[in-house]
């Protein structure tokens, strides 16, 4: 791993890019060390046009609860090469919705399975890398970003002791055997009016995991208007399970 930048912010928290094997990413830190770490997905976009959104979180658990965060370039997004089979699976969605069309099994698998495949061992990989510097320390968390990459790191990576996902379509079949093997605890997003999710897969989905202890928010309100109240009930719930 090897840090690009590094800025203080007016709030303290240090800011830090980095690349890992080509990946871009960003470690956010606290005044206070060693911090838990809590890592920030997102959905498939770049991560500067994400940028305003994911440092907002990470400087709120900064500097409300003393936590770390970090997140990393999705493949085939922002300054990452073009992929050219997510390409074609995100045209034919584009088309099928458009159309009005049902969105079909082979074109979730398509778009979401890759995705999941070789984004879990490079998060895997950000962790091997990140936790040992001296400023980070503790559980993992994850949070955010396409909900099936979140399903796989609760299964097969240890390091991560909670997860708070937000609901979303588009997840495939297979995935939900996987969220039966989740035994994490776990906090569940969902916006009851989200004109680009199927409430009741959402739900399906939030039945199937098999951890003892999940909680569901569901608030009512489209993609865009989750409650500013949500991202102090997401840090409380990391505070509970990483401090």
């Amino acid at each position: 791993m090897h840090f690009t930048s590094e800025r203080r912010l007016e709030d303290g928290v240090l800011e830090r890019e980095f690349t890992l094997d080509d990946i871009p990413g960003i470690l956010w830190t606290p005044a206070s060390a060693p911090a838990p770490l809590i890592l920030i997905g997102h959905p498939p976009l770049a991560l500067r046009r994400m940028y305003p959104r994911l440092a907002g979180r990470a400087r709120y658990y900064a500097t409300r609860y003393g936590f770390a965060a970090a997140t990393i370039e999705l493949p085939g997004s922002g300054e990452r090469p073009r992929w050219d089979a997510v390409e074609q699976a995100r045209a034919d969605l584009r088309r099928a919705m458009g159309a009005g069309e049902p969105v079909g099994d082979e074109i979730v698998d398509a778009l979401v399975l890759p995705l999941v495949e070789k984004a879990v061992p490079e998060w895997q990989a950000a962790l091997d890398a990140l936790l040992p510097l001296p400023e980070l320390g503790g559980p993992v968390g994850y949070e955010g970003g396409v909900i099936s990459i979140g399903i796989r790191l609760a299964v097969v990576e240890p390091r991560i002791v909670a997860a708070g996902f937000f609901a979303g379509s588009l997840v495939p079949a297979a995935m939900f055997e996987e969220a039966r093997q989740v035994t994490i605890p776990l906090q569940v997003l969902l916006q009851w009016d989200d004109e680009g999710n199927d409430r009741q897969a959402a739900l399906d989905l939030f039945d199937a995991f098999g951890s003892k202890e999940k909680t569901l928010h569901a608030n009512l309100g489209g993609h865009t208007g989750v409650p500013q109240f949500e991202l102090d009930a997401g840090a409380r719930f990391f505070a509970r399970h990483l401090i």
